[in-house]
């Protein structure tokens, strides 16, 4: 009995030793810190523009194959990925306002997948929510009509709890909308010259040079990698021949917040965000994005010089387990601006941008709350048989979506854009908030009260979604329904609908 009595005694203390390395470890584990560590000896891959031709309605035609490839991500080797029409990642999609456009999604995965528009407007059977399935081996085409703003939009998959791991093996892409009326003529505008798109996304690795979909010890936001990416590419530098560069910055990641800034502390010129330009050009020296968030920069070159742009820990650095757990003290290296030997000068910006019709609250039909906590929202977890909010077409609600604890959280709606009108805790409306928004970062127990117009599409059978844009939340449940509906109408929810060959 008393060796029975040591031998367990001898257990407990060999457990509670190792269960303090570990949980020292944890604590006093230095952040993630890749500045100046990268070797940037790579040219940015800038995804090309996808094909596209005009059926016999006069409607612009797209075809995007998901598949399975392999690509070289700075491993040593080769790194299984997926794509759209190629081995990692997706063309750029570009349409006018006003055209008609169809996209040919053909299903080459081994499972079921989706492909959501993210900040578009249009009617919900084309939405790509998990309502829409596309099955292996089928082929959906949606159709819509382009009719919003000059943007920088993408495109992802959203199926019903696998989105994380989809768009984390590499399905995104952008979707860009051109419109003279939205847009400044004399801002930078030659696709991948000036105007560059820049995704930006974290992976880990396995000792394979695999991408490890383990998330970080004790994150509660999903997979957190220790290198960065750019449009796929490891250590990117960008060769800069203007004056001027219009970097369209898209936060691809599906868990980590970037906060970017410029190496030498240089402020740079804020144009845009979710869903267009910005009434006036902002000078500023971060721009903090959370997952699924756009912004629009100008950076400003001298000939010959070189500036890298960086992430820093987010602004404000948050709470301890935010810094520990959550990547929230983390710093990357990004991307390397070369500028050529002599640069070509471009236009002034200038000092009004677009107009941007504000939304008026007194008109508002409804006015809505919504708490994001643990994995729900409004203590309810996502549920297909379930309408959270009916609203009205051709009406205006207030929401105010909040943060219920200490989770880093975002709020995204489809379908819709949206205008900030304050913060819960009564601080200013940061500039990158003040014009078009699709998805918005909500801080540790604090939120905004948004306006939005829900105007041209009604479907009764089909809802949008809204949720939290950290892929594993959303995923987990931290999701909810709406349905658009005529005047005095009542949702009538459909089950899903595949899409065949």
């Amino acid at each position: 009995m008393r060796k029975f009595l040591f031998r367990g005694l001898l257990v407990l203390v060999v457990l509670t030793v190792v269960g303090a390395g570990v949980g020292a470890w944890v604590l006093l584990r230095p952040p993630i810190d890749t500045v100046g560590d990268v070797a940037f000896d790579r040219a940015l891959a800038v995804p090309p523009l996808a094909e596209s031709r005009l059926d016999q309605d006069g409607r612009r035609v797209f075809d995007l194959r998901a598949r399975a490839g392999q690509a070289d991500l700075g491993q040593g080797g080769a790194t299984e990925t997926w794509g759209y029409n190629g081995d990692h990642l997706g063309p750029t999609l570009r349409a006018k306002r006003g055209e008609q456009v169809v996209v040919n999604i053909t299903n080459e995965l081994g499972e079921d997948t989706t492909v959501h528009w993210h900040g578009m407007h249009l009617p919900a059977k084309m939405d790509g929510g998990p309502h829409q399935p596309i099955r292996p081996g089928t082929t959906f085409a949606p159709h819509w009509k382009v009719d919003q703003p000059a943007a920088t939009l993408w495109y992802h998959p959203h199926p019903h709890e696998r989105t994380e791991k989809q768009v984390y093996r590499g399905l995104a892409g952008m979707f860009l909308i051109d419109d003279p009326a939205t847009d400044v003529a004399s801002l930078p505008h030659e696709y991948g010259v000036d105007d560059v798109p820049v995704m930006v996304q974290d992976k880990a690795f396995d000792d394979d040079g695999q991408l490890s979909e383990n998330g970080r010890f004790g994150s509660e936001i999903g997979i957190l990698g220790d290198s960065v990416l750019v449009n796929g590419t490891p250590g990117p530098y960008l060769d800069v021949t203007t004056s001027l560069v219009r970097l369209r910055l898209l936060n691809a990641a599906t868990a980590r917040f970037f906060n970017f800034q410029l190496s030498d502390g240089r402020p740079f010129t804020l144009i845009g965000s979710d869903g267009g330009l910005l009434d006036r050009p902002h000078q500023v020296q971060r721009v903090p994005l959370s997952p699924g968030e756009r912004a629009e920069v100008l950076v400003a070159m001298r000939p010959g010089e070189r500036v890298v742009l960086r992430s820093g820990p987010q602004a404000p650095d948050g709470d301890f387990a935010t810094r520990r757990f959550q990547g929230g003290g983390d710093k990357f290296d990004v991307l390397e601006l070369r500028a050529a030997a002599t640069l070509k000068p471009s236009p002034a910006v200038p000092a009004k941008l677009v107009d941007i019709p504000r939304l008026n609250p007194s008109t508002a039909a409804d006015a809505r709350e919504m708490t994001f906590s643990t994995r729900d929202i409004n203590g309810r977890k996502m549920d297909h048989r379930r309408v959270d909010a009916v609203v009205t077409k051709d009406t205006t609600e207030v929401w105010t979506v909040v943060n219920g604890h200490g989770t880093p959280h975002s709020f995204h709606i489809h379908d819709v854009q949206f205008q900030v009108l304050r913060r819960t805790d009564g601080q200013p409306v940061p500039p990158l908030l003040s014009g078009w928004k699709d998805t918005v970062h909500l801080p540790a127990h604090e939120g905004y009260t948004v306006i939005m117009r829900f105007s041209g599409f009604a479907d009764p059978a089909t809802p949008y979604m809204f949720h939290c844009h950290v892929l594993r939340h959303e995923d987990e449940g931290m999701m909810g329904q709406f349905v658009v509906v005529e005047p005095g109408g009542q949702p009538q929810l459909a089950a899903h609908h595949d899409h065949g060959g």
